[in-house]
């Protein structure tokens, strides 16, 4: 009897695994469907009001619910999908940063100040050098693991890691550990910060500064600050998209230094983070909407325009973000972030504190 009953559950089981693998190849669990349907989804969940009520914003919902759709799925996209979700996490998140803009104006990018540049020197430069030095001297690692990692913690996350990529032309395991290890202590960060800020005594815009200034991705740093609030979400755009632009002077510093010490000929190109101008014009286009009623004789025509146009620009780049972060999770591999071996994942653990705790010290010294 026990035998026929083990034998039952042996066959259950396996037509259940048969038909799930069937399942899972169907047209709707493909990245082509699922990330949408994801965006989606977040977005309506976050509109429910026990989990509005609870802080918790669309984009991190997106994240998690990409994350398990991952894993469910189980395999890897294949090359067309992996191309859309690429496009999703690149292009799409860079559109909707650039439509972010419609929601400032010049005197709310202004009101920032100078000390946010100067908090983000000083972060990016800290990170930097400690990174290099711990991963080096005190981990053992490879220097250009070090550098890739510190890079990736400092300034902006993969982004960062793949730019310096191409000027210091690294193995590519080290690349995806890099990544691995940066994208698992940003999304640590992105989900912490909202639980951080009731503990520090700072107001929304104080505590925005404080994300943009110390979160690993763009995308962390906009779904932590929308987990917060408005203004917050604002102010971590505005500093975090300050510190992608140091970017470039980075690479051309990294690129000097390596054709002096290794006298390297062959220098990879530098990629300017171009969507951080279109976002600007994007603020710049939308301050002077206010001033297109003084233009023109003021109709209710123009006012609905101005507010059509804010509306549209809003829900896009509310959706487009999402389904960024939809892609993001979507992509998160448990299996490559342990990988990443342990000195690896410390180093990155070290810089997660160090922009935690150092970064709380500096804001408070420079816009507390």
């Amino acid at each position: 009897m026990n035998n026929n009953f083990d034998q039952f559950i042996t066959g259950a089981h396996g037509l259940l695994h048969r038909l799930w693998i069937v399942i899972k190849r169907l047209p709707v669990f493909s990245a082509f469907v699922l990330l949408p349907l994801i965006a989606v989804s977040a977005i309506c969940f976050a509109h429910v009001d026990s989990i509005s009520e609870m802080g918790v914003s669309a984009l991190p919902l997106a994240i998690v619910l990409g994350m398990i759709a991952g894993h469910c799925v189980g395999h890897l996209p294949e090359d067309s999908e992996l191309q859309w979700v690429r496009f999703c996490q690149q292009r799409l998140l860079r559109a909707g940063i650039i439509l972010f803009g419609f929601s400032l104006t010049l005197q709310q990018l202004l009101a920032v100040g100078w000390q946010a540049l100067v908090l983000d020197m000083l972060v990016v430069t800290c990170v930097l050098l400690v990174g290099i030095w711990l991963g080096v001297h005190l981990f053992k690692l490879p220097v250009d693991l070090a550098i890739l990692t510190s890079a990736g913690s400092a300034i902006c996350g993969a982004a960062a890691i793949l730019a310096t990529e191409s000027i210091l032309k690294p193995r590519q395991q080290h690349v995806s550990m890099a990544v691995a290890t940066v994208v698992l202590f940003g999304t640590v960060a992105m989900f912490s910060y909202p639980f951080i800020f009731p503990l520090t005594g700072m107001t929304e815009q104080q505590f925005g500064v404080f994300i943009g200034s110390t979160v690993h991705e763009v995308a962390q740093a906009v779904a932590a600050g929308e987990s917060i609030g408005g203004s917050a979400l604002q102010y971590a755009v505005v500093v975090k998209l300050i510190r992608v632009m140091l970017l470039a002077p980075f690479i051309v510093i990294l690129s000097v230094c390596l054709l002096r010490l290794r006298g390297d000929r062959e220098r990879g190109s530098i990629n300017f983070p171009w969507f951080v101008l279109g976002f600007v014009v994007a603020v710049v286009i939308n301050s002077g909407l206010d001033n297109v009623s003084q233009l023109f004789v003021s109709t209710q025509k123009i006012e609905n325009f101005v507010a059509v146009t804010r509306e549209t620009a809003h829900l896009a780049s509310q959706f487009m973000l999402t389904i960024a972060m939809a892609a993001l999770g979507y992509q998160t591999r448990l299996a490559a972030i342990r990988q990443a071996g342990a000195a690896s994942m410390l180093l990155a653990g070290c810089l997660f504190v160090l922009l935690l705790g150092g970064g709380f010290v500096l804001n408070q010294w420079l816009i507390v």
